[in-house]
């Protein structure tokens, strides 16, 4: 294995210096264009370049003619460089992604664009992109669809754990045309080498060892393995994480809801820590694979454990398991044997057995199964004229089961089959504007079946689902850019959309679905407007969608008893009762980031003081009702001052939350609120090692924050101060 395998990845490549858009606010947007635009020449060619993943502490200086530049795999199956992107994509991988890590994939992303967190506490987060979750967003592994339970209940972790990460890529906006109607609202696509896809030389690896003091209180540790004699290559890896109940800087309820709602006499308020937070995650894989010039062929096991808790019952656990297996291939340079029609293709099958059980007092209530698998095939056709493109097929199966006195959804089997079809079109001799364009076919089937519980029955439904997009990029000049993008996407609803009827604990409610729901549809525009020279870049994004028959979760105004039975509002131990509903619906919304270069040489020949900052903002609402949409996070601004000398670096980091007023009837507000952080990293090689060495404060002033985008945002505060230390070697 070379070297440098983990200082140059499989996903970047040399060419011209390229930087990748980082944080900007939209108040100080203006200015930063006009820093950057009025730049002084020279300062704008000896800068140099930044780490393109947005690093939280400031990378070393990158030598004069090594600047690496991204390759984006998940938008554009084509490969195509970060900056020449229709969609809006952000990246995080090498030491950003080592500094940034948490203990879910959510909360890892959070800081990003556009990006927030269900935060069902510290240890169950889905991402949630321009304020849409669940089965809108899609999470891959590799490119491959992950099988879980985690689009059922907020409670239900992903078992993708951010430790094994190499790169995770972020398609902000509508992808259903690679990805489906499940990629409505994006895509968080989580890279690994699992599967080796390049020649490997000798033996190389990683090791990565992380303790936090306050916060969840983390021991993490993880090792990487790889070795090869140029044409077969092997891939091990093993993580564990060790977390204790959440530090908070105060009371776990909110100040509304304890005045609302005081505890009867005799019980105590938590303070202090969050009860019930605490979790133990393992898991590891083993993969290899036949390479050569032009592909490669290979296959994987991967394991993950997970036993942890939630705040929203304190006496209940819940066990999860997961076992994948994945085979993948790619051929190359194939229009010598296909009569010039194919350039190449590449598959990858994947099966999945998941399993957790919720366990309360020792004894096992409910256990939710979902064992299935997933291909995927994509062929690279040879040029057409200036047109180049992909041509692709879908399909998958899953058997879901949920098992137990508190099952509120029935056991289903869910088939899909879809195909797709992504161009590219440069129409100009030297690519300054260029056309993507596409479309994609799915069909899926449900079919539940009561298995002898009353409150469901057996049912079967079938869609047939379309998504077509086409974007434009116009590069005005080598500094300036502009991009738009528009969709039209239909998902299909979903089992539990469809066929649920039960106590929902993670809600708090009794959800009901609708057999005869209908595909929920949108149309969505994006415009985007881009800007980098030399150490400066910064970029813009507006989007609106317009949503029918968006299904939501609301509120019928009864509720019902342990038994199902409707009874009155306010009787003891009823659940409201809430019911999935189609209605017309408006997202729209704007994200912001950029980067100046302030001073350089100040205190040595070469440092550096950069300016980030960042800013994010997203509005929802029912149209029939002008009611808005729930759990939607604020306007968010960040900024950042990003020092770098040599090997040392460092970043000061502000974000500011609004206060989000804009709820639905059923829904409480949160507090605005101002978070501080700060990043500390020092790299050096020793003996054919290099080691990065960083220190992490996060919430430095112990600010009481409540996630407006988390259903829990009245009793479950996130992390109090906490501080990391950590390091990671590669060799």
């Amino acid at each position: 294995m070379s070297k440098n395998r983990y200082t140059a990845r499989r996903y970047t490549q040399p060419a011209a210096p390229r930087l990748t858009p980082l944080a900007a606010l939209a108040a100080s947007l203006t200015a930063t264009l006009a820093a950057a635009f009025t730049a002084p020449a020279a300062l704008a060619q000896t800068a140099v370049a930044p780490a393109a993943d947005a690093a939280p502490a400031a990378a070393p200086a990158t030598p004069a003619g090594a600047t690496l530049r991204e390759v984006v795999v998940t938008a554009n199956p084509l490969g195509s460089d970060l900056n020449d992107m229709v969609a809006p994509v952000s990246t995080l991988g090498g030491d950003a992604l080592a500094v940034r890590q948490a203990s879910t994939l959510g909360e890892t992303l959070d800081k990003l664009p556009g990006v927030s967190s269900t935060y069902f506490g510290p240890n169950a987060s889905r991402p949630v992109i321009r304020g849409l979750d669940g089965d809108r967003i899609k999470v891959l592994q590799n490119g491959g669809t992950t099988v879980d339970a985690s689009t059922l209940s907020y409670d239900h972790a992903v078992p993708v754990d951010p430790l094994v990460a190499e790169r995770i890529e972020v398609v902000r906006g509508p992808a259903a045309l690679m990805y489906g109607g499940n990629a409505i609202g994006g895509v968080v696509n989580v890279i690994d080498n699992r599967i080796p896809k390049e020649p490997i030389e000798g033996v190389g690896g990683a090791v990565d060892a992380s303790a936090t003091d306050g916060g969840d209180q983390a021991r993490n540790a993880s090792a990487l393995i790889e070795a090869g004699n140029g044409k077969f290559a092997v891939h091990a890896d093993a993580f564990a994480r060790k977390t204790s109940d959440l530090r908070i800087p105060g009371y776990a309820r909110s100040d509304r809801l304890r005045n609302a709602e005081p505890l009867p006499d005799g019980e105590t308020e938590p303070y202090g820590r969050l009860p019930n937070t605490s979790a133990d995650q393992q898991g590891g894989s083993l993969g290899g694979s036949y390479t050569w010039a032009d592909g490669f062929v290979g296959a994987n096991y991967s394991a993950y454990r997970n036993d942890y808790g939630t705040p929203a019952e304190d006496a209940v656990r819940l066990k999860m398991k997961q076992d994948r297996f994945a085979l993948e291939g790619e051929a190359r340079n194939l229009a010598g044997n296909t009569g010039g029609w194919l350039e190449s293709v590449k598959g990858k099958v994947s099966f999945t057995d998941y399993e957790h059980r919720e366990i309360e007092d020792g004894e096992t209530g409910t256990i939710f199964k979902n064992r299935g698998w997933d291909a995927r095939f994509e062929a690279r056709h040879a040029r057409i004229g200036n047109l180049t493109g992909v041509i692709g097929t879908q399909f998958g199966h899953t058997n879901f089961s949920a098992l137990g006195e508190e099952a509120f959804v029935p056991s289903t089997n869910t088939d899909n089959a879809a195909l797709f079809l992504f161009e590219e079109l440069p129409l100009t001799a030297g690519g300054d504007l260029k056309l993507n364009f596409g479309g994609r076919l799915d069909h899926s089937s449900v079919k539940a079946s009561a298995n002898g519980n009353d409150r469901f029955a057996d049912a079967s439904r079938s869609f047939n689902a379309t998504s077509a997009s086409a974007g434009l990029l116009y590069k005005m000049n080598p500094a300036w850019s502009l991009t738009s993008n528009l969709s039209y996407t239909e998902r299909a609803p979903t089992f539990y959309e469809l066929y649920a009827n039960g106590p929902h604990v993670a809600t708090g409610a009794w959800e009901v679905g609708d057999p005869n729901a209908n595909k929920e549809r949108a149309t969505s525009i994006d415009l985007g407007v881009r800007f980098k020279s030399g150490a400066h870049s910064a970029g813009v994004s507006g989007y609106y969608s317009r949503f029918a028959n968006y299904l939501a979760l609301s509120a019928t105004g009864r509720a019902r008893d342990e038994a199902g039975d409707v009874v009155a509002v306010g009787s003891p131990d009823a659940l409201p009762e809430f019911q999935y509903l189609g209605v017309p619906a408006t997202l729209y919304g704007f994200e912001a980031e950029g980067k100046t270069r302030l001073l350089q040489k100040m205190l040595t020949s070469s440092d550096t003081l950069d300016f980030e900052a960042r800013a994010d903002y997203v509005r929802g609402e029912n149209r029939d009702t002008g009611e808005p949409l729930p759990r939607l996070a604020p306007l968010r601004l960040g900024g950042a001052l990003v020092y770098g000398a040599g090997p040392w670096g460092a970043r000061v980091d502000v974000t500011y939350a609004a206060k989000q007023t804009r709820v639905p009837s059923n829904d409480t507000p949160t507090d605005a609120y101002t978070l501080l952080s700060l990043a500390l990293t020092y790299k050096f090689k020793v003996a054919g090692t290099q080691t990065l060495v960083y220190l992490r404060g996060d919430n430095l002033t112990n600010q009481d924050a409540r996630n407006a985008a988390s259903i829990l945002r009245d009793i479950a505060p996130m992390a109090g101060r906490s501080v990391k230390v950590g390091f990671r070697t590669s060799f």
